[in-house]
């Protein structure tokens, strides 16, 4: 079965760095779309970032400037590079892709379990 595996978050002071990365794991043929989505409670799902296989990126304009994805097509893997980060910031982040599981199958989407990232003093 195909898995999302996240890994970063936790605390960080306003101004300050945090990395995330995600990882599609188990049966992959293909990986098209992977992107970071982020979440307060009561608030809509935002997309933070997308990357495609081609390395096309698109940014919120809230993050744009200070957020920076990346993908590695070999390790089925991204990267989100937070900077100078905002209180605003915090949210429980969530890792998304479409993934082809074998030569047999169609693509599908595939969501992480979200890891928090809190902004404070």
């Amino acid at each position: 079965q195909v898995q999302l595996v996240e890994s970063g978050g936790g605390l960080v002071q306003p101004g300050g760095s945090q990395n995330l990365s995600c990882a599609a794991t188990g049966s992959i043929f293909g990986v098209g779309f992977m992107g970071w989505y982020r979440q307060d409670p009561g608030k809509e799902r935002e997309l933070v970032a997308s990357i495609m296989p081609d390395f096309k990126v698109v940014y919120s304009d809230s993050v744009k400037g200070r957020f920076t994805i990346s993908r590695d097509n070999a390790r089925n893997t991204i990267f989100l590079e937070m900077n100078s980060l905002k209180v605003e910031d915090t949210a429980v982040y969530l890792c998304h892709a479409i993934v082809r599981p074998s030569m047999d199958s169609f693509y599908k989407e595939y969501w992480g379990q979200g890891t928090q990232v809190i902004v404070s003093s």
